[in-house]
This record gives structure tokens, sequence and C-alpha cells, in this order.
């Protein structure tokens, strides 16, 4: 399913471990490294398929990890037309993301790259905060630098300058590190999120049907 501008809805996943190192994938048969992330179904709200996605790609359980944050709004990246089916093109255009912050509260070994059998990853390791953006495709780059950058408040101060910025230039609100308490990240509304965010309660608002053979990039 499609959003009227052609974007399929999907979750992105950062998970930290007690260090503030990040899981780093490697996508299955190919030099390309990323974080988990996957599409919204229908009737999901994004923290659904988040914990979804998190089982089927990396193996962990909602008990295995707490949410520190997540992005405010939607992030986009458009995928190129060499990379969409062809039956698809012309109509579907890329991807809108919510990003999630995680920290595990578990031991490494609970992390299964085969929890099921499409596994998206043959190898991963925990790797800097600021993760090498030359090895990730090209065209969601810039995706990876907002979500970094605009979660990047939430990690303790000494790992909290963006460098992807000049020098000088920290992310706003900084100084006031999330604590990671799961029970304490809801209300009525959903979740509590970063200061001026919004909440989209219905991520499937204004979404079309599709015939479901978009490939997934």
């Amino acid at each position: 399913m499609l959003d009227r501008e052609g974007f399929r809805p999907n979750v992105g996943i950062i998970l930290l471990n007690q260090r503030n190192q990040v899981f780093w994938g490697k996508r299955i048969r190919s030099h390309s490294w990323q974080f988990p992330q996957g599409g919204i179904d229908r009737g999901e709200s994004p923290e659904q398929a988040m914990f979804r996605e998190l089982h089927e790609e990396v193996g962990l359980k909602p008990e295995h990890v707490c949410i520190v944050a997540r992005t405010r709004d939607w992030l986009r990246y458009e995928v190129p037309d060499r990379f969409i089916r062809r039956d698809a093109r012309g109509h579907y255009k890329g991807q809108k993301q919510i990003w999630y912050l995680l920290r595990l509260v578990a031991q490494d070994w609970n992390l299964n790259l085969r929890a099921t059998n499409h596994p998206e990853f043959d190898a991963w390791r925990w790797n800097d905060y600021w993760v090498p953006l030359d090895v990730v495709v090209e065209f969601k780059r810039g995706v990876y630098e907002m979500a970094l950058t605009e979660l990047a408040r939430y990690l303790p101060r000494n790992e909290n300058r963006n460098r992807y910025l000049r020098t000088g230039n920290r992310p706003r609100g900084q100084e006031h590190p999330a604590a990671c308490a799961p029970s304490a990240l809801f209300n009525a509304s959903g979740m509590e999120l970063p200061p001026g965010a919004m909440f989209d309660p219905d991520p499937q608002a204004g979404f079309q049907a599709t015939d479901g053979r978009n490939k997934q990039v």
C-alpha cells in the first residue's frame, strides 16, 4: 500500500547496546550495511510494525529492548527506477519512515539473524553511533543522516556530537537525554515524542491499496 504521493509507510530501527554502539547489519548476499527496517502492514501502528520487524530481522522480542525515542515525523527517501519492479514504476516512489531508537536490555546472544525463513542480514556487528554512510546504499544516506541527527539528542552528552554538521553545531535539545523506560513513553494518544513532535495516530490514512508486489528497498 502507498500513500497518495507514492510512498510506502515503513519503520527504521537504531538499536543501542550499553556502550551506545549500534547494531549494524550486512544485507544478505550484498556488500551494503544498514539498520533494520520494514514496511507497516495495513492495520498496524508504527510501533507494532517496529516490534514485528525487530523480531523478523534480528530475532529480538519486546522484552529484550526498551524504547528511547522516535522521530517526530515521517522521513522520506526516493528509490531510483532501476531498483523498482517494472510493474510498480510510475506509482511507487519510495519509502516514508518513522525511526525508533531502542536500547538492548538483554544479552547479545538473543540476537538471531535466522529468526524467520527470509533473513535480511547474513552478518552483523556493533558499530559507533555515527555509522559510515559510504557503505549504505546511496539513496538512503540522507534519511540515515536525518534520523541519526534527530535521535542523537537522546544519547549521553559525550556521544551527542553531530559529526555530519560543521564543528560547533549541535542538535537542539541535547541537554535533555531521554530515560529508557518504555512504560513511561505511552499516553492516551499513543506515545510521548520529542519536544515539538507530532503523533500520527493513523499511519494508514490516505493509503491506497496495491497488488503487494512492490519491492521494498
